[in-house]
């Protein structure tokens, strides 16, 4: 006796016999149609029982255009933030040649515009290699500046190329005052984590002197090496304070020597600027104060 698992088994495939020889037989009837009747016949199809997977197809299609359109859209965007970032990078370039011109023009002949060459050697962070030297009358100690303030001096001088120590080394040390002469110092700098940390520290300040954050700081011109009035930085915080002695400020620095390309060298005298000179070079970075109109005040004080 035949078990049920077998009889459908062969029912089953029967059936698919039977359904086999449908289509074959269908397909011929469509194949012996004329032309346009096969075409009433596919129309009635694609509207019927083809409609879901023509639409599944379309909807395929139409994801695949939108994903390249986006990807096209993207290189675009991308693109387009590159010139961008180029453009501000040249422009922010500019602006840095443009003061640096300026300032040139109103140092005088006493500072060589100079172009930073960077080593590259590990180690030598603080170090900037310039395409300056004797014979354009560079020599060792002679400070370096851009129109922003104070980067470093000159460390070795070759015949066309000298080496410069921006702020961040550790040996680096200038005398300072505030721009009003209220207060003197030494700025040394100090390390942090990462070179973009590093910052200076004003030490020195007598202790019942306050200084407001903001306040510029300037080369004071004692000493043999920086002339009296070059931006150093400005008061950023109150650092250290030794009871009835003295205080220490975190300084802002006027210049990030990571992003400096071109400075200029002064290579005149730096006696000539010296704290006790009245001519010093805060006008190359602050403008001069206006001088008391007395053209209407008679020689008493009073009013003409």
């Amino acid at each position: 006796m035949p078990s049920f698992e077998q009889e459908r088994f062969e029912n089953g495939g029967r059936r698919e016999l039977w359904l086999s020889l449908l289509f074959l037989l269908l397909a011929g009837v469509l194949i012996a149609l004329p032309s346009r009747a096969q075409e009433q016949v596919a129309t009635a199809l694609r509207s019927t029982v083809l409609s879901p997977f023509l639409l599944m197809q379309e909807s395929l299609v139409q994801t695949r255009i939108r994903a390249e359109d986006v990807a096209d859209l993207q290189e675009r965007l991308d693109a387009a933030a590159a010139t961008l970032a180029a453009q501000s990078t040249l422009r922010e370039e500019n602006e840095r040649l443009r003061d640096l011109l300026q300032l040139r023009e109103r140092a005088g002949p006493d500072f060589r515009s100079a172009s930073v060459l960077r080593s590259g050697i590990r180690g030598s962070e603080s170090m900037l290699l310039l395409d300056v030297g004797g014979r354009d009358g560079v020599a060792v100690n002679d400070p370096v500046v851009t129109a922003q303030g104070l980067v470093g001096l000159i460390r070795e001088s070759g015949s066309s190329r000298s080496v410069a120590m921006d702020w961040t080394h550790p040996d680096f040390s200038v005398s300072v005052m505030t721009l009003d002469g209220g207060a003197f110092g030494m700025v040394e700098p100090r390390s942090g984590a990462f070179r973009e940390e590093d910052r200076l520290i004003l030490t020195g300040v007598p202790y019942y002197t306050t200084l407001d954050p903001g306040t510029a700081v300037v080369t004071s011109g004692r000493g043999s090496v920086y002339p009296r009035g070059i931006l150093v930085g400005t008061i950023q915080e109150l650092a250290s304070t030794e009871a009835g002695w003295m205080r220490s400020y975190w300084l802002q620095p006027a210049v990030r020597p990571a992003g400096v390309n071109q400075v200029l060298v002064l290579t005149g005298d730096p006696a000539s600027g010296s704290a006790e000179d009245e001519t010093g070079l805060e006008g190359l970075w602050f403008d001069p104060e206006p001088e008391p109109d007395t053209a209407g005040v008679g020689p008493d004080g009073g009013a003409r």
